[in-house]
């Protein structure tokens, strides 16, 4: 396909499909700069949109941006040119966290060419998460396999967890979720980002339902009220029993690991949505070092946990708001 020209129509979509991604509480900590004279948007962390107290070292901005960053390979290469990402080029700016050029032919590949995921470009557009109870149905070997593949093209590791990994690992995450639920700055924080109007932030009806059961450990972004009941009115829902949970790890973790195990975030989120396979993030057991340090043990293999992802069939679920391109791109710099 040969490459159109970067008008105002294309640089929309680009940043259209780099918005699109997840993000930890839909914060959207990023935006974006073209450089004319190299053809090359640049992804730069926005600190005002940071998590001071749940995310204190930036590692979920980083996997953030990291799935921003998939996006936009997935976007560039749909319009015919071939994305060369550089993660963190310049120490001076340690805001710039990657650029992605568009580099117009094959001998221009040099250093970083991505062979493209034009068939994913449409699912971006459809994939959000689903906080709702899935179905008993298991994952198909083959998409499981796929999956796994995705998140190694990308420098990490995806493993799905037994049913006594699994266990574990949701005995953390809700000992996480009772830290948060006791902590009065992080509760602030979270329910700063529960919003019923604007373009960041969750909806309530983004929510989903509370597990009747208790099994499953769901996030409580508004955390008890001073009486001490729940601070919201969720209904409660059975979820699955069995639950599918996949573990994302790098062999390092520094801050070009964090921004390739977002990209291999999305990578895996985009194709479970090519199959159907519905997701949401467990993140909370991720918040606190010692947590996310014992998340580790759950697994033989070496490497550091980067992300909990629950797979399964069940409802699409509501879409959280974004950003507008105006918004997200820095035109005068």
């Amino acid at each position: 396909m040969q490459p159109a020209m970067l008008d105002a129509a294309i640089l929309e979509k680009l940043i259209s499909a780099a918005v699109a991604a997840p993000s930890i509480h839909n914060t959207q900590p990023w935006r974006y700069r073209l450089n004319p004279e190299t053809v090359t948007l640049e992804v730069r962390a926005a600190p005002e949109r940071a998590l001071r107290y749940a995310d204190p070292m930036g590692r979920a901005l980083s996997v953030s941006a990291g799935a921003a960053v998939f996006n936009l390979r997935v976007a560039v290469a749909h319009f015919g040119w071939d994305p060369v990402v550089r993660l963190l080029p310049y120490r001076s700016q340690p805001d710039l966290l990657a650029t992605v050029r568009l580099a117009a032919s094959p001998a221009d590949r040099a250093g970083g060419h991505d062979d493209g995921h034009d068939d994913l470009y449409d699912v971006i557009w459809r994939r959000h998460s689903s906080r709702s109870p899935y179905s008993a149905r298991r994952l198909p070997a083959r998409v499981l396999c796929d999956l796994t593949e995705a998140a190694r093209a990308n420098g990490a590791t995806l493993w799905l967890a037994d049913p006594e990994e699994t266990a574990g690992l949701l005995r953390l995450t809700a000992e996480a979720e009772r830290r948060i639920s006791g902590d009065p700055r992080r509760l602030a924080e979270s329910r700063t980002w529960i919003r019923d109007t604007g373009p960041y932030g969750i909806p309530p009806a983004a929510l989903g339902p509370r597990d009747a059961t208790g099994r499953l450990p769901m996030r409580d972004y508004l955390g008890p009220r001073p009486d001490g009941r729940r601070g919201d009115d969720r209904p409660a829902a059975p979820f699955e029993t069995r639950p599918t949970i996949a573990v994302l790890t790098t062999d390092q973790d520094r801050r070009t690991d964090w921004l390739r195990a977002g990209q291999a975030l999305e990578h895996v989120l985009l194709l479970a949505t090519s199959h159907a396979v519905r997701a949401s993030l467990l993140h909370q057991a991720l918040e606190w070092s010692d947590l996310r340090w014992s998340l580790s043990d759950a697994h033989p293999a070496p490497g550091h946990v980067q992300m909990l992802i629950r797979l399964g069939y069940g409802p699409v679920g509501p879409a959280t708001p974004r950003n507008g391109v105006a918004e997200a791109l820095d035109r005068h710099h």
